[in-house]
């Protein structure tokens, strides 16, 4: 399902010709299939995010390839790479980033108006995916009206709201205290177990790494998949 080969990535600062070239990831192999939970640990500034952005699209890789469901996704431009992961990829972060002057609802309803939904299946399949994430009573609240693991219930929302196949998740629990944390980990589990869906998750904590059918670290760049397994 993703599949990133031979993938390295700087960073340059500085000015024009005189850049400070600072190596972020090096030579990354990593193979997710469908259906799996993979998670990715690491130290502050290994890297961590900066592959999941590479793997999302929203920054362009030195070196390697990215495969998503077998399609070489390493050279769109952002138009093409918009509409890929409208289409394919639901996305969770640790800050929730809800719109905050609309509400929960509207927030999940954004993504199908943006692809052209009728209202009325709009109406249908928000109030659908509410009734999932258990938050049908909440659909007109605004996000500061909302506890944070109730927010982060309606970021999932947002993202399982066009089906994506794969959801990318970048400290989902950071934000939440540790009953919340517990909560919303079973409740990946669930969304994995029962509608299939592919996860790779960033994260520093253990709790939240151990969900994983997979967990890889990555040390000064590279990975290292021996260093959590059993």
């Amino acid at each position: 399902m993703i599949e990133v080969n031979g993938l390295s990535h700087q960073f340059k600062i500085g000015k024009k010709g005189k850049e400070t070239v600072i190596p972020v990831l090096e030579d990354i192999n990593l193979k997710v299939e469908t259906g799996e939970i993979v998670t990715v640990v690491g130290r502050s500034g290994s890297g961590k995010s900066t592959l999941l952005n590479l793997i999302s699209g929203y920054i362009q890789p030195t070196e390697g390839e990215i495969f998503i469901d077998n399609q070489n996704v390493t050279s769109c431009n952002e138009s093409k790479w918009a509409d890929f992961r409208l289409h394919n990829l639901g996305f969770i972060f640790q800050s929730f980033q809800l719109i905050p002057s609309i509400t929960a609802y509207e927030n999940v309803e954004l993504a199908l108006t943006l692809k052209g939904v009728h209202e009325k299946e709009r109406k249908a399949r928000t109030e659908k995916i509410f009734k999932k994430v258990g938050l049908e009573k909440f659909m007109d609240h605004y996000p500061s009206e909302l506890s944070g693991g109730q927010q982060q219930r309606v970021s999932i929302a947002r993202a399982l709201i066009l089906h994506p196949p794969i959801i990318l998740a970048d400290e989902p629990t950071g934000s939440l205290d540790s009953d919340t944390e517990e909560e919303l980990l079973d409740f990946i589990k669930q969304l994995n177990h029962e509608m299939g869906i592919t996860f790779l998750i960033i994260t520093h904590d253990e709790k939240v790494a151990k969900i994983g059918d997979r967990i890889i670290e990555i040390v000064d760049g590279a990975l290292d998949e021996e260093a959590y397994a059993s």
